[in-house]
């Protein structure tokens, strides 16, 4: 256990949570600097090369490839039979977030089984596993290291591949596909330094679930991002 690469893990995954809402800023200004700290953490193979854009360029990219018809971002969208399954999963993700006191809050209200606020939560543990080492309680430590594995295992690990694909499916730039890729290769190699058992469902196996016209999100995610900024650097 190591609280500097517990810190520099919950970087990289603040950096992903904002990246995938529609951009206020132009994100791939910090692109250089996550793929630095990735190195250093031994992750050699998750890489974020891209072209200069500016972010009108970046925000119309967006938009194609997350637009209605683009890739979804939400985890109970993908292939569960039923309603009442999906209601299973999002019960289970909420009580990940109350058990360390996670919410997001503000403007925006998003879906918990969202990818940004998915990642948002690995970098609020990560950030908690940081601070428990560097105050020497290894108790506590364990504790967020179980449960960063056990929600690698039965949720964003188990899904995020198939989000990588659609989106570089639906892409029509280079931005999104590369970030698409180091996203999954980062996330799939946290996951074995943590231990996790991941088993990645395959995209031909999988039909998005039809959306319940009567659940709502809060706002959308076209218009603003996570309330809860989080300091990359």
């Amino acid at each position: 256990m190591n609280a500097d690469l517990a810190f520099q893990r919950s970087q990289i995954y603040g950096f992903l949570s904002l990246t995938v809402l529609y951009p206020q800023e132009n994100w791939t200004e910090e692109a250089p600097l996550a793929e630095q700290i990735s190195r250093e953490i031994g992750n050699g193979k998750a890489t974020l090369h891209l072209p200069p854009v500016t972010l009108p360029a970046l925000q119309a990219a967006h938009r194609r490839g997350f637009g209605a018809a683009g890739s979804l971002c939400y985890e109970t969208e993908y292939g569960l039979p039923h309603e009442f399954r999906q209601a299973q999963e999002m019960a289970d993700i909420c009580g990940f977030y109350r058990a360390f006191g996670f919410e997001s809050g503000g403007p925006l209200h998003e879906r918990p089984d969202h990818l940004a606020v998915e990642l948002e939560f690995m970098h609020v543990l990560a950030l908690k596993e940081a601070y428990a080492l560097h105050e020497g309680n290894l108790e506590h430590a364990e504790v967020v290291i179980d449960a960063q594995r056990k929600f690698l295992e039965d949720h964003l690990g188990h899904w995020l591949s198939l989000f990588a694909q659609s989106l570089r499916l639906n892409a029509t730039d280079e931005s999104y596909p590369a970030l698409s890729r180091f996203m999954e290769a980062f996330v799939e190699a946290d996951a074995r330094r943590l231990g996790a058992k991941i088993q990645p469902r395959r995209r031909e196996e999988v039909q998005h679930t039809p959306f319940d016209p009567d659940f709502s999100c809060g706002s959308c995610a076209l218009k603003e991002g996570l309330s809860s900024e989080i300091s990359f650097g």
